[in-house]
């Protein structure tokens, strides 16, 4: 997908249902000089959600859609583009996108996920790492297709799984690597 930077970032939208703590990690990246994007927007399907408190903070534009149907869906494919969005990241995003949003930005939407894909897709994966005795866990960016939690890996990243780790002992674990990962992928996907 190597677009070219120049001096001219990747529009870039976060789509986001929570705390948006991956959202600020990419937010701080985006700052950064090497950074190939900028972000635009910060869209969630959840007015309530922490991490909208960011586009305060960094006066990025925000959005809250309901994602219920495919008007809203339009909605939102035209608030994208009218904005020039060239990539989607989804960072906590709790809501599967149809296959007609999937493709109108067809390898250009991003997601990353708590576990190492293709192992525990979906929900609960840190539950499910610990009590299969896996010794490792982790996270992956992978691009979105229309399969939940199936596209193609960009990269992963391994956590130790201790035998006093819990749940949600794992789940912090895993989401420090997360913050590092996401970048990365996001740089060596838009890297020529």
């Amino acid at each position: 997908m190597a677009l070219s930077t120049g001096s001219n970032k990747i529009k870039t939208a976060i789509f986001i249902s929570g705390t948006g703590s991956n959202l600020k990690s990419l937010i701080k990246f985006s700052k950064l000089k090497k950074s190939p994007i900028i972000i635009k927007m910060i869209i969630s399907n959840n007015s309530k959600a922490k991490g909208l408190q960011y586009s305060k903070i960094y006066k990025i534009k925000k959005k809250v859609f309901d994602f219920k149907n495919v008007l809203s869906e339009k909605k939102i494919i035209n608030e994208l583009k009218k904005n020039n969005i060239d990539l989607i990241c989804l960072a906590g995003f709790m809501k599967i996108l149809s296959k007609s949003f999937i493709k109108n930005f067809k390898g250009k939407i991003l997601n990353i996920h708590p576990s190492l894909l293709p192992k525990y897709k979906g929900l609960n994966t840190h539950e499910k790492a610990i009590k299969n005795k896996d010794k490792y866990s982790g996270c992956t960016v992978h691009f979105v297709n229309s399969r939940l939690d199936s596209g193609k890996i960009i990269s992963q990243k391994k956590v130790r799984i201790s035998k006093f780790d819990t749940p949600s002992i794992l789940a912090k674990k895993v989401l420090i690597q997360e913050h590092k990962l996401y970048p990365a992928a996001i740089l060596k996907i838009l890297s020529l």
